[in-house]
């Protein structure tokens, strides 16, 4: 057959032309009518006028499958095919090439191709969903699609499963459980994941959700939906928003089984898209409840709006850390039951302190954005409870950070601002620049020199041991620091020269303190010295008279010892002397 216009019985000439799609093809009647019955009908109802051609309509496949389905018809022999079968299957009903017409027909042979053999390999099973994109409805109403998705779910579930029995090893206790390397490396049968992203979303999302009906794992799933997206959303097709949507909607339910940074990423496409807001808001909530595993990079989500807008979308992340805060509540509880510490359903604390230096970070980025209103920058910085933060230096410096960018701010406005900080919580780099900043309120800067005071009072308190009285010194700075806490009578500037007059006299005494400190420690090294020293000489000294005492020639080899003979004769004359004096 050459062409469009193909002549089988070269011998014969042809007694019927079909057209199918804009070609024809020379044909005779007996063979097609012997298996088709739609031709046999129509050859049937014009036979008063001997018609000659007929057009067939909408043949699915084209002018390519009637091809082989006249070849069929003719005897030629013909390989099917995953890639040809889907067609056949389709045009068989289209021709009606039943058994009611003749034996082993079109119809038959493409029936028991589909179910011995394309059925039991997943790669045929999608190659044959991947021609019958161009088949529907028809493909989906004979159950070719059904039939090979519901395939697929069996044999992906299916190899995970003897996958895992494969992987099983013994412990030393002879208790069965999987191997640390299978569950650490992700493979356990999801080798079919590159093979499912060349499918259409439609016939890609009813093949996700009867993976989920057999049980396949949700890390499976989750790592199929990656590999799709990173392979659709490349193209710039017009059903992006489409194939977003439908991923959402496709995510387990379960935590941690896709990236958080593809969560972002699918959220950014959904903004530029301009997606439904349930899409959106279900990604919010998903990034929510695990923000903890989330980088700087991945909050700053670009804007999409008119041009006098900020640089990135405060709103967006503004809900994502709400869902953080209230992950787990229920709707009916109020905001201080849901920001409680000890609340089984509130963020651990752990979780808390890295959201919370993100959030931060993330306040000094966006801070320098000349469009940022006070009111935005403070629904972020508040979005999080008090205890989230133990330390404000990150805070202090993104509050910094925006007086600079925005130096026309109100004095009220400067206020709200620094409300922010509890300047308790700022380290002693950060206390020490604080002091010293001009772009703060004065009664900002009188809190800090104030805190700063009673940090000093409390090194110079420290400083004493307990049995030391304190030196009349200290307690007089003592009463003076007890009697210079904030007035309410004085003025913030009387407050803020006294407070650092009273600041610099207290850090010389903390350096005359630790000096003394250091030359007791010195003596204390000294006096230890000596006393090993004398303690050496005593037990010497000790040692040499005892072994003098122990002599064994009856007299002592010492210089400074005397003989027994000696010391007997000074006895005897010290009786005779007493003695003699008694007389007298």
């Amino acid at each position: 057959m050459a062409g469009l216009n193909p002549r089988i019985f070269r011998d014969v000439p042809s007694d019927i032309t079909i057209e199918v799609n804009g070609g024809n093809f020379a044909l005779h009647k007996f063979p097609l009518v012997s298996r088709s019955g739609r031709i046999r009908r129509i050859v049937a109802e014009h036979r008063d006028s001997d018609i000659s051609k007929v057009e067939l309509l909408n043949l699915p496949g084209g002018a390519e499958t009637f091809e082989l389905a006249a070849k069929f018809c003719y005897g030629i022999n013909f390989e099917i095919t995953s890639s040809n079968v889907a067609q056949l299957f389709c045009v068989s009903d289209y021709l009606e090439m039943t058994e009611e017409y003749s034996k082993d027909n079109l119809a038959s042979r493409t029936e028991e191709y589909l179910e011995s053999i394309v059925c039991k390999n997943l790669e045929m099973c999608v190659q044959v969903l991947k021609q019958s994109e161009n088949l529907l409805p028809l493909a989906d109403e004979l159950n070719i699609i059904g039939r090979c998705i519901d395939a697929i779910a069996s044999k992906a579930c299916a190899e995970q499963i003897a996958s895992s029995f494969s992987r099983l090893e013994y412990s030393s206790s002879g208790r069965l459980h999987m191997s640390r390397q299978v569950k650490n490396s992700g493979d356990g049968g999801d080798w079919w994941i590159e093979d499912l992203s060349v499918l259409r979303i439609d016939l890609y999302q009813r093949v996700m959700n009867a993976m989920k009906c057999r049980g396949v794992r949700p890390e499976s799933i989750g790592a199929s939906l990656v590999s799709y997206a990173e392979r659709e959303l490349t193209k710039r097709s017009e059903h992006e928003q489409t194939i977003v949507e439908t991923i959402v909607t496709l995510l387990p339910v379960e935590n941690l089984v896709v990236p958080i940074s593809f969560l972002f990423g699918l959220l950014r496409r959904a903004v530029i898209l301009d997606t439904s807001v349930s899409c959106r808001l279900d990604l919010e909530r998903r990034i929510g409840s695990q923000l903890d595993m989330a980088t700087l990079d991945d909050l700053l989500i670009p804007s999409f709006r008119h041009a006098g807008d900020t640089l990135f979308d405060i709103d967006t992340v503004h809900r994502i850390l709400v869902n953080f805060s209230q992950q787990g509540g229920d709707d009916s509880e109020d905001e201080e039951s849901v920001f409680e510490c000890d609340s089984p359903h509130s963020p651990s604390q752990t979780s808390m302190f890295k959201v919370a230096k993100l959030v931060d970070s993330y306040l000094a980025e966006i801070a320098p954005d000349a469009n940022l209103d006070l009111s935005k920058f403070l629904l972020i910085a508040e979005a999080l409870p008090p205890h989230a933060r133990t330390l404000h230096d990150g805070l202090y410096r993104a509050t910094d950070l925006y007086l600079k960018a925005h130096q026309g701010l109100s004095d009220s406005d400067k206020k709200k601002l620094s409300k922010l900080i509890d300047f308790q919580k700022l380290s002693q780099e950060a206390g020490a620049h604080a002091a010293q900043n001009e772009r703060l309120p004065l009664q900002s800067i009188v809190q800090v020199l104030y805190f700063e005071q009673l940090k000093l009072r409390s090194s110079l308190c420290s400083s004493y041991s307990d049995e030391e009285p304190k030196p009349k010194q200290q307690q007089q700075q003592s009463w003076r620091i007890n009697s210079g806490a904030l007035s309410a009578a004085m003025s913030p500037k009387d407050n803020y020269a006294s407070l650092r007059r009273e600041n610099r006299e207290l850090k010389l005494e903390l350096a005359r303190l630790r000096m003394r400190l250091n030359d007791l420690e010195k003596e204390h090294i000294c006096m230890k010295r000596d006393m090993q020293r004398s303690h050496s000489r005593k037990f010497m000294s000790s040692f040499s008279k005892k072994m003098g005492k122990l002599s064994f020639f009856g007299h002592s080899s010492s210089r400074g010892s005397s003989s027994p003979s000696k010391q007997s004769f000074r006895t005897d004359s010290k009786v005779m002397e007493r003695t003699c004096a008694s007389t007298d």
